[in-house]
């Protein structure tokens, strides 16, 4: 990894090492390596769309599967030991009468304290796709005093069933325990890569045909209170190894007026946070998005950040999405639980299966933050390469290609970029790619966060079902 290399968020699925480890060990590395050559580039210009001539995208109906749990319906369907549903204008789950206590070390506190809980279990989840991964996605609301757990209990073709997975101990704050991910998870054929289930060797054939997902509500004894969640669920995919995607043929031109901030504002500012600003790609995108919706923290909650620091909502998120054990603010559901924090939001985890379902949302307002991986020399103007970084798409140009707020830039004027068309579809939807050694290793496949409002618009209902999400 070169000078120019942004530190950012690093790929889901690493080809090999320990669970969880390969993602933390790049992340480092882009750290140590993150040098002033990436926020001396300049922005890129619109140009006709290179390498293979256009063609329709194919569909890859079956690649990606989502099942969220919503609706009042939804939540009152499952196993509850302890938890009812609400059937508030939206829908959640919460704490009725707690269904025991139990203890709670944290791991990066070491203290222990003693909770009451209540659980949720989903029915099982037979997705279209077999999967070779699975991503949780969770929008919940809790106060000081309450947290909650998500789990995945997947089960193979041969009948046979995971471990229970963490996916994620979760609060919106960081007062009562250390939000975290949890390394060291696997059963010799699937594991736990940070936020990621993942078949640890999908040529061998093994799938996961089908989950439930377990959630766990924890508030201090005697209280009464209880944290309220909104959605619960999982994308399911088996994108197949591709180095390149077919071209797709570009749709209408759109661009949305998204706020624009860039990541190296905030350079050395706050390291306990993943190592700095240079590391924010994530939430500084995630912060574009939510400010697009019309929300963003308030007076008091931006108190503790230093009056002297501009931007002082990309330091909270950063703060807000902040992994204790995978030690930064890249891990994918904890952005998009971070967004639901506001009012009436909506956040998942999902993957798309073409350029042509992001220019969908684009046209519907809808912009979405991508996770991509690439060379300097595989993304013309961008003046870095990455071993992963997120940005947010925010519309196309007449000749199709991207319009992209990339938080890798020197400034906030010049965080808008134009990227080629077939050379940004290739990069984020492939599996598979060459780093800067000739080694082979991960791409992202099409991963995206997407937020939208809990009461979204018809056409903005259409589009979200157009890519398989409710």
């Amino acid at each position: 990894m070169t000078s120019s290399t942004p530190p950012s968020t690093p790929p889901a699925t690493p080809s090999s090492g320990p669970a969880g480890a390969a993602r933390r060990t790049v992340l480092a590395a882009a750290l140590a390596a993150a040098g002033s050559a990436a926020a001396s580039v300049a922005p890129a210009s619109a140009s006709a769309a290179s390498g293979s001539p256009a063609a329709p995208a194919p569909t890859a109906a079956g690649l990606v599967d989502n099942r969220f749990w919503t609706s009042y319906t939804d939540w009152r369907s499952g196993d509850h030991a302890g938890t009812r549903p609400v059937a508030t204008r939206r829908p959640g789950l919460v704490i009725d009468a707690p269904a025991g206590r139990t203890d709670y070390t944290d791991p990066h506190t070491g203290r222990t304290a003693a909770w009451e809980y209540a659980t949720w279990t989903s029915p099982r989840h037979t997705p279209t796709v077999p999967a070779t991964e699975l991503i949780a996605s969770w929008n919940a609301d809790t106060p000081p005093g309450t947290w909650i757990a998500v789990e995945l209990r997947g089960r193979y073709a041969d009948g046979t069933e995971t471990p229970w997975y963490v996916l994620g101990r979760w609060a919106a704050g960081d007062t009562d325990i250390r939000r975290t991910s949890v390394d060291g998870q696997n059963d010799g054929r699937s594991a736990v890569w940070t936020d990621t289930v993942a078949v640890e060797d999908a040529s061998s054939g093994v799938r996961l045909v089908s989950y439930r997902l377990r959630l766990t509500l924890h508030r201090r004894p005697g209280s009464g209170l209880t944290p309220t969640v909104w959605r619960l669920g999982a994308m399911a995919s088996d994108v197949p190894d591709r180095f390149t995607v077919p071209a797709s043929a570009p749709g209408p031109a759109r661009e949305l007026v998204v706020p624009r901030y860039s990541q190296h504002t905030h350079i050395g500012q706050y390291p306990e946070y993943g190592g700095g600003g240079e590391a924010w790609c994530s939430p500084t995108s995630s912060q574009m998005v939510i400010e697009y919706w019309g929300r963003r923290p308030t007076a008091a909650e931006l108190a503790w950040v230093n009056p002297a620091f501009a931007d002082p909502q990309v330091c909270h998120a950063a703060r807000q999405t902040y992994d204790h054990q995978y030690d930064g603010c890249g891990n994918w559901p904890f952005n998009a639980a971070y967004a639901a924090t506001y009012a009436d939001m909506n956040a998942v985890v999902t993957r798309l299966r073409s350029l042509t379902e992001l220019e969908t949302l684009i046209r519907a307002g809808i912009p979405a933050i991508t996770s991509q991986s690439f060379l300097k020399e595989e993304l013309t103007g961008a003046g870095y390469g990455t071993a992963g970084h997120l940005m947010t798409v925010i519309g196309f140009t007449d000749g199709g290609d991207v319009i992209a707020n990339d938080p890798a830039s020197p400034s906030n004027e010049a965080v808008r970029r134009v990227y080629r068309r077939r050379e940004w579809e290739n990069i984020w939807l492939r599996t598979k790619r060459h780093n800067a050694s000739g080694k082979v290793v991960s791409g992202t496949g099409g991963v995206c966060y997407l937020y939208w409002p809990a009461h979204p618009t018809a056409a903005q209902r259409r589009a979200l079902a157009a890519v398989g999400l409710r």
